[in-house]
């Protein structure tokens, strides 16, 4: 599922909402997609700017969190 994750970001930073959407249909990651709905729905019709930066920043933020984790569970491997 880390291919989930490495699109998610790259269609972000592209702003590829197509892209996006067509992710979050096929991602077994229930809060992925609904992080990606969030985001797309925002930037699609949201005409206030910081709600859309509010929702950028959250998808990003989970992003990041699922980053770190797996990398934490590549040291402990590692390290038994």
């Amino acid at each position: 599922m880390s291919h989930d994750y490495d699109a998610a970001l790259f269609y972000l930073h592209r702003m590829a909402c197509s892209d996006l959407i067509h992710l979050m249909t096929l991602t077994k990651d229930d809060f992925l997609s609904k992080k990606i709905e969030k985001f797309v729905k925002d930037f699609m019709y949201e005409p206030e700017f910081s709600v859309v930066e509010k929702s950028y920043d959250s998808l990003l933020s989970y992003l990041d969190h699922v980053f770190l984790a797996e990398i934490e569970e590549a040291i402990q491997k590692q390290s038994q």
